[in-house]
């Protein structure tokens, strides 16, 4: 699987960015993906995951302001974020995570994207 992220940038407080993930390869039908950022000296945190029907888990710090979205003819996530704040810069990372079902049970594989930086400023 590869993860292209496409649509970061400087941006001033207040203002709005999309972020866009293509993704290609083996992406099973049950997979997630989502969004995760990482600022300089610290860890890589959720900002919001989907399901491949839909359903959603925002991270508190960006609920009201950021939405994600999915084309899933296309293997495509987006990101709109709206209202940005100093504190949402980071590196953002696309990722994908097939969920694999054997006999034995299901098993999680997850996949990165190399990152796009977002940074907003005061």
């Amino acid at each position: 699987v590869q993860l292209v992220e496409s649509g970061g940038g400087l941006v001033q407080a207040g203002g709005s960015l999309r972020l866009s993930c293509a993704a290609s390869g083996s992406i099973l039908n049950n997979n997630r993906m989502g969004w995760y950022r990482q600022a300089p000296g610290k860890q890589r945190e959720l900002v919001v995951t989907i399901t491949s029907v839909g359903n959603t888990n925002y991270a508190n710090s960006v609920k009201g302001r950021f939405t994600i979205s999915r084309d899933n003819a296309k293997n495509m996530v987006y990101l709109q974020m709206t209202n940005l704040e100093p504190e949402d810069t980071a590196a953002y990372y696309c990722n994908l995570r097939n969920y694999v079902t054997t006999i034995e049970g299901t098993n999680a594989l997850d996949y990165w994207g190399q990152g796009t930086q977002v940074t907003v400023s005061s």
